[in-house]
C-alpha cells in the first residue's frame, strides 16, 4: 500500500515538562490550530481532548500519556497535501509519581518540545525529563510558556536552562515585552516580528521589528549566527569572509546540529494566550528529526545473540516496540506501539521475541487521545495501537517470525512507597486480584504482593499520588471497593561489612536421607550496584549441578533481610568450599544449606536498613523561609541550597529529605506558609537510616 505521507514529513514527538509548566495547554492549541479539535479545551475548565481520565480532569494534571495523529502545514506554504506534515504527539504527564510515563514515551519518540514555566524557567521535573532524553538521545527544541504571567522573564528563564541543563541552548526568538504587555515575539534568524490576532491567536501577522527591540534584536541575530556558523566549516569559513549565509542554508545547519544534540533551539510564547505556538509548529518541522533522519535501530538476533540493525524503511522485516499497555473501557487492553522498520497489516501474525509467543493482530487503530480510528496498516515510523494481546507487556519487541529481533528494553525506576489494601465484601474479593493484576500489566512502576506473614496484599508505587490513583481507578474503573492501610516506606537491608559463614543440612531418616554442605563468602557493594554471585568451587568439593541449587537458595533468601525483614541489596555472594555425600546429597539441601549460610554470613557482615531519600523544593514567600527551613531540619532533611525565584519575593529551598518524614507534607506546608508555598519531590537514593530510626523500624512502631 503506498504511504499517505512520505516518511520524511512524519514527526514522532513528545511534549515533556515539569508539572503545571502548560504541556496540555500547549497540547490543546496544537490540536486546534491543526484541525483536530475545533474547540480550545482549556485544564481549569476539564474539557481538554488530552486530559481525558476523570481523575486527570478533576485534578486539573496529566495522569497517564495520551497519544494523537495530527496534520500540519508551515506557514507560508499553501495548504495542499503535498505539503502537509503528520505529526505523532504525545503529551506527557508532568509529576514525579507518573514518571514512567515520560520514560517510556522518551523510548519510542524521535523529537520532543520541552515546556518551561516562564515564571520558574527549569525544575526539578524538568532536569528528569531531561536526563530521559539525554538517556535515549532525543533531540529537542525548548519553548518558554506562559510569558504573560507575572513575575514571568524570558531572559531568566533561558539562562536557567543554559546553567541546570545545557550550555547548548540559542536564542530563536526574544519577546516584545512581558507579563501583561508581552504582545508578540522577535524571529533572530529571519529577523521578522509576528504577533497573533483573533479570536484564537490564529493569524500570525508578519511586521517590523519595534524600535525598541531593533538593538536587542541584532545582538542576538549575531550571536546565534555565530553559534550556529561554528557547527559547519564551510559556513564558518563563510561568515569569517564576511559573506552572507542565507536562510535556508542556516536552518540546514541548525537541523543538523539539533539532531546530533549540539545544539538546542529556544523558542517562547504563552499558549493560554494562544501566542506563538504556531511557529513553534514550524519549528518542529524545521529543526526536530522525521524517522528517515536517524540511524538504523540496534538489536539483538535472539538465535545467535549478535548485534544486528533495521532500518526505517516499509520494505524492511516488520520490527516494532510495545511502549504502553493500556485499559479502554470499550474495547479491552490496548497495546501502543512503535514501529521501526517494515509494515504491519491488520489480520496478520507477528512474533513477540521477548515472551516466544506469537500474537494475532486483529486491529490496527490510530488513536487520538480516548478516541480511535481502524486503520488497515501502519507502517515504519508510525505509532498506533492494537487491541486484544495476550502476552505482550510494555517493553516487549514485536517483530517478522521468520526475522526476529529484541530491541532495546525500557528500565524502569523501583517504587519507593506502598501501601495495605483488602476488599472490601466477598464479592469484591474475587475482582480485586483481577483489576490489580490489569493495573500492573498497563504500569510497570506498579507492584502487587502478598506478605507471607499476614497474607496482607501490598500495593506499591512511585509516591502518594501515584497509589491513591490507582485506587481510586479500582473503584470507579473496575468497580472494586477496597479499604487501604497507611502508606509503608519500601526499606531496604543491605551490608557494611564482609564475613563468611557455613551452612550445613544433613538429615538421615532410614534409607536415602539429604545432605548439603557450603561455605559462602557475603561482601559488600557500592550503593546501587545490585547483586552479584560468583562460584569460586576449586577441585569439584561440591559437584557443579548443585551450584544453581546454592544459587537459587542465596537468591530466595535475599527477600527477607535479617534485621527487620526488608529486602538485602548491594551484595556479592561467593560460594567458595563445601562438601557433598555421594547418595544423601540433592539440590534441595544444598538449597537450604545456602539460605542458612547467607542469613548467619549477613548477621556477621554489619548488616543495615537503607531508606529511600527524596529531592524535594519548596517554593514559598521569603517571610516563611525560617519556619520552613526549621521544619525541613525537624524531618531529618538536608539544606542543600536556597535561591530567589523571580522578582515576586519568593523563595525556593533545595533539600535532601527521607521519604518517611514526608508524610502529609502538602497540609503542613499550607498551615505554615498561609496556603501559598507549594513543593514538589522525586526519588533521588538509598541511603543508611540512623541507629535510633533503625530501632523504631525494628520494633515495627515506624
Amino acid at each position: 500500500m503506498p504511504r499517505d505521507y512520505p516518511i520524511e514529513k512524519t514527526r514522532n514527538i513528545g511534549i515533556i515538562a515539569h508539572i503545571d509548566a502548560g504541556k496540555t495547554t500547549v497540547s490543546e492549541r496544537v490540536l486546534f490550530y491543526t484541525g483536530v479539535s475545533h474547540k480550545i479545551g482549556e485544564v481549569h475548565e476539564g474539557d481538554t481532548v488530552m486530559d481525558w481520565m476523570v481523575q486527570e480532569r478533576e485534578r486539573g494534571i496529566t495522569i497517564t500519556s495520551a497519544a494523537i495523529t495530527a496534520f500540519w502545514t508551515p506557514m507560508g506554504l499553501s495548504k495542499e497535501k503535498k505539503n502537509e506534515h503528520k505529526f505523532n504527539l504525545i503529551d506527557t504527564p508532568g509529576h514525579i509519581d507518573f514518571t514512567v510515563e515520560v520514560k517510556r514515551s522518551m523510548r519510542v519518540l524521535d523529537g520532543a518540545v520541552v515546556i518551561f514555566d516562564g515564571v520558574a524557567g527549569v525544575e526539578p521535573q524538568s532536569e528528569t525529563n531531561w536526563r530521559y532524553a539525554d538517556e535515549y538521545g532525543v533531540p529537542r527544541i525548548c519553548f518558554i510558556n506562559k510569558l504573560d504571567r507575572l513575575g514571568a522573564s524570558f531572559e531568566r528563564s533561558f539562562q536557567s536552562i543554559l546553567e541546570r541543563l545545557t550550555p547548548n541552548a540559542v536564542r530563536m526568538q526574544i519577546p516584545d515585552g512581558e507579563e501583561d504587555k508581552f504582545t508578540g515575539v522577535v524571529d533572530l534568524l529571519s529577523m521578522k516580528f509576528f504577533t497573533f490576532e483573533g479570536a484564537n491567536g490564529e493569524q500570525v501577522i508578519e511586521g517590523a521589528i519595534p524600535e525598541n527591540l531593533k538593538e536587542e534584536a541584532k545582538k542576538y541575530h549575531d550571536i546565534l549566527i555565530e553559534k550556529v556558523v561554528e557547527q559547519d566549516e564551510q559556513a564558518m569559513s563563510d561568515y569569517l569572509d564576511g559573506k552572507e549565509i542565507p536562510e535556508a542554508k542556516l536552518k540546514e545547519i541548525i537541523r543538523k546540529a539539533t539532531i546530533d544534540n549540539k545544539i538546542t533551539p529556544v523558542f517562547t510564547g504563552s499558549a493560554l494566550k494562544n501566542k506563538g505556538v504556531q511557529l513553534m509548529l514550524d519549528a518542529v518541522v524545521d529543526y526536530l528529526p522525521s524517522p528517515a533522519d536517524l540511524p538504523p535501530v540496534k538489536g539483538i538476533d535472539p538465535k545467535t545473540n549478535q548485534e544486528i540493525f533495521r532500518e526505517f524503511k516499509d520494505e524492511a522485516p516488520f520490527s516494532a516496540l510495545a511502549f504502553k499497555v493500556a485499559t479502554d473501557p470499550y474495547v479491552g487492553q490496548l497495546t501502543f506501539f512503535r514501529v521501526y522498520s517494515g509494515s504491519l497489516q491488520s489480520g496478520s501474525y507477528v512474533l513477540n521475541t521477548i515472551s516466544g509467543e506469537t500474537e494475532r493482530i486483529s486491529r490496527i487503530l490510530r488513536m487520538h487521545a480516548n478516541d480511535r480510528v481502524d486503520i488497515k496498516e501502519v507502517l515504519a515510523g508510525d505509532i498506533a495501537a492494537t487491541v486484544g494481546l495476550k502476552a505482550t507487556r510494555t517493553g516487549d519487541t514485536l517483530s517478522d517470525e521468520s526475522h526476529p529481533i529484541i530491541l532495546e528494553k525500557i528500565t524502569f525506576p523501583e517504587p519507593v512507597i506502598s501501601l495495605r489494601i483488602e476488599p472490601k465484601t466477598k464479592a469484591d474479593q474475587e475482582k480485586m486480584s483481577l483489576s490489580l493484576k490489569k493495573l500492573s500489566d498497563e504500569d510497570p512502576t506498579f507492584r502487587i504482593k502478598t506478605d507471607e506473614e499476614t497474607l496482607e496484599t501490598i500495593i506499591s508505587g512511585m509516591g502518594e499520588l501515584h497509589l491513591d490513583i490507582l485506587v481510586d481507578r479500582l473503584k470507579r474503573e473496575f468497580g472494586v471497593g477496597v479499604n487501604t492501610g497507611r502508606p509503608q516506606v519500601a526499606y531496604k537491608e543491605t551490608i557494611k561489612g564482609t564475613s563468611e559463614a557455613e551452612g550445613k543440612y544433613i538429615r538421615q531418616s532410614g534409607g536415602r536421607g539429604q545432605y548439603g554442605h557450603v561455605w559462602l563468602r557475603v561482601e559488600a557493594k557500592e550503593r546501587g550496584e545490585g547483586f552479584e554471585f560468583e562460584n569460586a568451587i576449586k577441585g569439584g568439593v561440591v559437584p557443579q549441578e548443585f551450584v544453581p541449587a546454592i544459587q537459587k537458595g542465596v537468591k530466595e533468601c535475599l527477600d527477607k533481610g535479617v534485621i527487620a525483614g526488608f529486602p538485602l541489596v548491594d551484595l556479592k555472594v561467593t560460594v567458595y568450599d563445601g562438601s557433598y555425600h555421594e547418595v544423601d546429597s540433592s539440590e534441595i539441601a544444598f538449597k537450604i544449606a545456602a539460605s542458612t549460610a547467607l542469613q548467619e554470613g549477613v548477621k556477621r557482615a554489619k548488616p543495615i536498613i537503607l531508606e529511600p531519600v527524596m529531592k524535594v523544593e519548596v517554593i514559598m514567600p521569603d517571610k516563611f523561609m525560617g519556619e520552613i527551613t526549621g521544619d525541613l531540619s525537624s524531618r531529618r532533611g538536608r539544606i542543600e541550597q536556597m535561591n530567589d525565584r523571580g522578582t515576586l519575593g519568593l523563595k525556593v529551598i533545595d533539600s535532601k529529605v527521607p521519604l518517611s518524614e514526608m508524610f502529609g507534607y502538602a497540609t503542613t506546608l499550607r498551615s505554615l506558609t498561609e496556603g501559598r508555598g507549594n513543593f514538589t519531590m522525586e526519588f533521588s537514593h538509598y541511603e543508611e537510616v540512623p541507629n535510633n530510626i533503625a530501632q523504631l523500624i525494628i520494633e515495627g512502631k515506624k
